[in-house]
């Protein structure tokens, strides 16, 4: 999935620009006018390579908890799964008599013609295009059927995620994943979960 910057992660980036910035400037700038550094300027020059040192290390620490928490969240979900919703008994009620004429033209137009497709339902063919291509999923998460190995989010294929709970995350997304909602379109969101909740762990 598209990379969305969080706090902690703009932080990281920010102090390793800092940090950059400051070696280039006293490794090709300072010594042109300024040969002699950083003789007496040596503490300072120590002290500023600590503390940016050690802004970068807290800013990586942090995000790495982070996104441990995530990884732990989705997990647990995974395991807890959702409830099946109960199944209706079949009714007993005898159906309506029909006319031969209704029957006849019934059974022809189930002969010729052709069903219509059911909405809300995903396809996994599809799905995997949405997933390597117009979702960018694989460079976030790793899943090994479409050859994806990102770090950023959840490794799907230990998380195994549910149809309805791929659903759920795709469309409104959660911690440093973005919702989808108003980038793909509902049967590309039906189509990617349907392929993550059926190649996930395989």
């Amino acid at each position: 999935m598209p990379l969305a910057l969080t706090g902690y992660e703009i932080g990281l980036l920010a102090s390793a620009l800092v940090f950059i910035f400051f070696a280039l400037v006293v490794a090709l700038v300072v010594p042109r006018s300024r040969p002699e550094f950083p003789s007496k300027y040596l503490g300072w020059f120590i002290a500023a390579c600590i503390v940016l040192f050690a802004a970068q290390m807290t800013a990586v620490v942090l995000l790495a908890e982070l996104g441990e928490e995530e990884h732990e969240e989705v997990a647990q979900e995974t395991e807890t799964g959702e409830p099946t919703p109960p199944t209706e008994p079949p009714s007993t009620e005898p159906a309506p008599p029909t006319d031969t004429t209704e029957t006849t033209e019934t059974e022809t137009e189930t002969e010729t013609g052709t069903t219509e497709p059911t909405g809300g339902t995903g396809d996994p063919v599809a799905g995997k295009d949405v997933f390597l291509s117009a979702g960018g999923c694989g460079s976030c998460h790793t899943l090994a059927d479409a050859g994806a190995t990102g770090t950023i989010g959840p490794n799907l294929d230990a998380a195994s995620p549910s149809l309805d709970l791929a659903v759920e995350r795709v469309t409104n997304g959660s911690g440093v994943m973005p919702p989808f909602k108003d980038t793909l379109s509902e049967q590309q969101i039906q189509d990617v979960a349907a392929y993550v909740s059926s190649a996930a762990g395989g």
